[in-house]
């Protein structure tokens, strides 16, 4: 009899709701069950566990490396998914295979390298990957200097922070005097040149921005599955242009990808986002972390979590070709059931059998975040 696989994901996006069910879903046909932790007790991943627990506040990374090893013996976990501290995580590696707990993460040098924005794009560049002009900042006349630039070259500057993930920070320069146009409709990214200068100026610290030009669309998110030999699984590209997503195979964007992911040891999953400088495409970000939406390979016919978990748990799964590319969509909102009490129930004793997760009663139901959303075909 195959045993059940015991995954863990700490304090992640409410979207990974998706990753669990595809995790239950497996085309192998084994049993899986979840933990999950988080800072928020409403976390709709929390809802979706079998078991679950609230995380700690206020722990430095190495506190939290102890009690992430702690969670890893008394749950019994064979997979951990880290997002919160996975640089200090990876970092100890051998003491989580010591406790029988695979790290579905890169190892600590491809870790690095990717949490600072400015050494990847030094790094990517040295093997031929192209990326856009940048400049890092740190004061008001930097800023000022790298926005006349680029404004001088016709471009249109933005800037967001070195370290970071996913749009945190992103922020469009315009000149345009603030007005009552800025505050009809919704909040957009831009802001005004001056304003900014004038927090800089007023700040008491420095900031650590990257400057540089607005890119183009379309936005092609490339999620690979690389093993631990650095050589990659799985290479499929999901575009975004406005409202419309799909998905490409097409070497322009699977290669630079491929240059990365292998040359760099992403292993497991990692997403790798290009966006348009002209003709030609530019890496805009690397997450060294599955992408939030993942899941939605699944309109493909492929199962990345699972093949992510075979893969820590040394069952290579082989190159991963989608059977198909899905039709065009769009992504919507949709609600997901929250526990009936603000912290999930527990079992109580590690030997006895999990319960499935008992739906929570209609009039509880409430929206999750807007991450966790579900595609819909166009």
């Amino acid at each position: 009899m195959v045993s059940r696989v015991r995954v863990w994901l700490n304090r992640t996006y409410a979207e990974n709701v998706f990753f669990t069910d595809q995790l239950r879903r497996n085309p192998s046909d084994r049993a899986v069950e979840i933990h999950a932790t988080h800072g928020d007790a409403d976390s709709p991943v929390l809802a979706v566990a079998d078991t679950a627990e609230l995380e700690p506040e206020g722990l430095s990374p190495a506190a939290y490396v102890e009690y992430a090893l702690a969670q890893c013996k008394r749950r019994s976990i064979d997979v951990f998914v880290p997002r919160l501290h996975q640089a200090a995580i990876v970092a100890h590696r051998a003491d989580f295979e010591a406790a029988g707990t695979a790290l579905l993460a890169p190892p600590p040098e491809a870790v690095a390298v990717f949490h600072d924005k400015v050494i990847a794009y030094e790094a990517v560049q040295a093997i031929g990957v192209p990326v856009p002009p940048w400049y890092r900042v740190r004061t008001a006349d930097e800023l000022v200097a790298a926005v006349e630039e680029l404004e001088e070259a016709g471009h249109k500057a933005c800037f967001k922070p070195a370290s970071g993930a996913g749009g945190v920070g992103f922020r469009v320069i315009t000149r345009a005097p603030f007005s009552l146009t800025h505050l009809s409709g919704f909040p957009s990214p831009y802001v005004q040149l001056d304003m900014v200068v004038a927090a800089l100026q007023q700040a008491d610290e420095p900031v650590d921005w990257l400057v540089m030009p607005r890119l183009e669309q379309p936005e092609v998110s490339v999620d690979c599955l690389t093993g631990p030999d650095n050589i990659l699984r799985m290479a499929i590209g999901r575009t975004k242009n406005g409202r419309r997503r799909g998905f490409t195979l097409h070497e322009q964007w699977l290669e630079p990808a491929r240059l990365i992911a292998e040359g760099f040891g992403l292993h497991y999953l990692s997403n790798i986002q290009f966006r348009m400088f002209g003709d030609r495409p530019v890496l805009m970000d690397v997450n060294t972390r599955p992408a939030g939406g993942l899941h939605q390979l699944s309109q493909c016919g492929v199962n990345a979590p699972w093949a992510a978990v075979q893969l820590a748990l040394g069952e290579d799964p082989g190159e991963i070709v989608p059977p198909f590319l899905g039709q065009d969509y769009t992504v919507v909102s949709g609600p997901r059931p929250l526990r009936a009490v603000s912290l999930p129930h527990q079992r109580v004793e590690d030997t006895q059998p999990l319960l499935p997760t008992v739906p929570t009663p209609a009039d509880s139901v409430e929206v999750a975040p807007a991450g966790a959303a579900q595609a819909l075909p166009l």
